[in-house]
């Protein structure tokens, strides 16, 4: 018979009460759990939230599902929305937007899930929240006023340092429904003071701003993807490629892919998120400028 969330949840928590598994101890992640037990995801992620419902798991930033340290959480009224947002950016960071519910951050603030609804109204309107308070972390130094592209760049690196810090935050911002936030339109307000004094119309202002944000974003959803991959395999994106070069050499053959070929052989070819979106930012810039020079001489 196949295992259910509730028989998973059991035996990893008979290995929590035998002391396999001690207080700060990583317990398996979903994917973990999908491999060992043979269930699929949604039941692994429900096994997870058994155990945090119970008090015995903890999300982590950066490390994922851990032993609970035996220590009371806070009562309802000791309870804030900073503090229940705060929280869920945490459990978002340690294991992606999926893993957050009113039932999830209740368990992770050891109090019961209706307590919540006095401080958010909702999982979407929880959400928004840490949108919000992710894209409030970082100040704007003053604008320049004159290089309107060294103050996108600022931004834009802005954005990036944001989306590093917060994998899941890239999958769910949206740039043709954009999520009403008072933080996400601070970022647009500083892209159009910046490219106000080229007297361009705010129709051609807005679509700058919105391509180098897609740019962004797009290159940041690898982000949440990688972290995932990493946290699962215990191994980085370079290591991954390593264990896989004997396979990639047979599948690149150099008589048909002579170009692939030799880049594999000389093996100093490195596909690093941060090149990769600095790069990219800095051709559009590049095309952006040759627009302005060319509408300049029109």
């Amino acid at each position: 018979m196949r295992a259910t969330s509730q028989t998973i949840a059991a035996e990893i928590a008979a290995r929590i009460a035998s002391g396999d598994l001690n207080a700060g101890d990583r317990v398996p992640s979903a994917r973990g759990i999908t491999k060992e037990w043979g269930v699929a995801i949604a039941t692994a992620t429900k096994a997870l939230a058994l155990l945090q419902q119970q008090g015995l798991v903890i999300s982590t930033l950066g490390v994922g599902s851990v032993v609970a340290s035996p220590t009371p959480g806070p009562s309802p009224t000791q309870l804030s929305t900073a503090q229940v947002v705060t929280t869920a950016i945490a459990m978002a960071d340690a294991e992606g937007i999926d893993a957050i519910s009113m039932r999830r951050v209740a368990a992770e603030l050891g109090t019961a899930t209706m307590s919540l609804y006095r401080y958010v109204e909702s999982k979407d309107a929880l959400v928004l929240l840490m949108i919000d308070s992710a894209l409030g972390e970082d100040g704007f130094p003053p604008p320049s006023d004159a290089d309107w592209r060294g103050d996108l760049e600022v931004s834009a690196r802005l954005q990036w340092a944001g989306f590093r810090r917060h994998p899941w935050l890239a999958g769910v911002m949206s740039i043709s429904r954009p999520q009403l936030v008072p933080n996400g339109f601070r970022y647009t307000e500083w892209c159009l003071r910046a490219l106000a004094p080229l007297g361009l119309s705010m129709e051609m202002m807005m679509y700058i701003s919105v391509i180098v944000f897609s740019h962004v974003k797009g290159m940041a959803i690898d982000i949440a993807s990688e972290a995932e991959q990493q946290q699962d395999t215990g191994l980085t994106a370079d290591e991954y490629m390593t264990t896989r070069s004997t396979d990639i050499a047979t599948m690149v053959s150099p008589a048909e892919l002579p170009l692939l070929a030799s880049l594999v052989r000389s093996d100093d070819f490195d596909l690093d998120l941060d090149a990769l979106f600095e790069f990219g930012l800095q051709r559009l810039l590049d095309g952006i400028e040759g627009w302005l020079a060319r509408e300049d001489r029109a």
